[in-house]
């Protein structure tokens, strides 16, 4: 069973940066993939990027250019840098994990609020 707890969230002004992480334990971090996820208020959860246990990277393409996924298996992390960022990138951001073998990914952070002025 995989806990993540995300840290990093806050307000920022259009153009900014934040940079968010994602503390895993309770299983073998380097067997899973992770994962970012954003919800915006009315508007279903979508995939922000992804990593796989190998470091293979995947972004939604409204983020490609302006933000990065990274891991740290040594320290059971995982980050998301964003830069440039757009009011409408508002939402809160979920942490996920599956393990590589899944599809699905079945452990979920509590989530960290990111809001973006204009």
């Amino acid at each position: 069973q995989v806990q993540l707890v995300e840290s990093g969230g806050g307000l920022v002004q259009a153009g900014g940066s934040l940079r968010l992480s994602c503390a895993a334990s309770g299983g073998t971090f380097n067997n899973y993939a992770m994962a970012w996820y954003r919800q915006a208020p009315g508007k279903e959860r979508e995939l922000v990027a992804g990593i796989s246990i190998g470091g293979v990277t995947t972004y939604a393409d409204s983020v490609k250019g302006r933000f990065t996924i990274s891991r740290d298996n040594a320290k059971n992390m995982v980050y998301l840098e964003m830069n440039s960022l757009k009011p409408e990138d508002t939402a809160v951001y979920y942490c996920a994990a599956r393990r590589a073998y899944l599809s699905r990914y079945g452990y979920w952070g509590q989530g960290t609020q990111v809001t973006v002025s204009s």
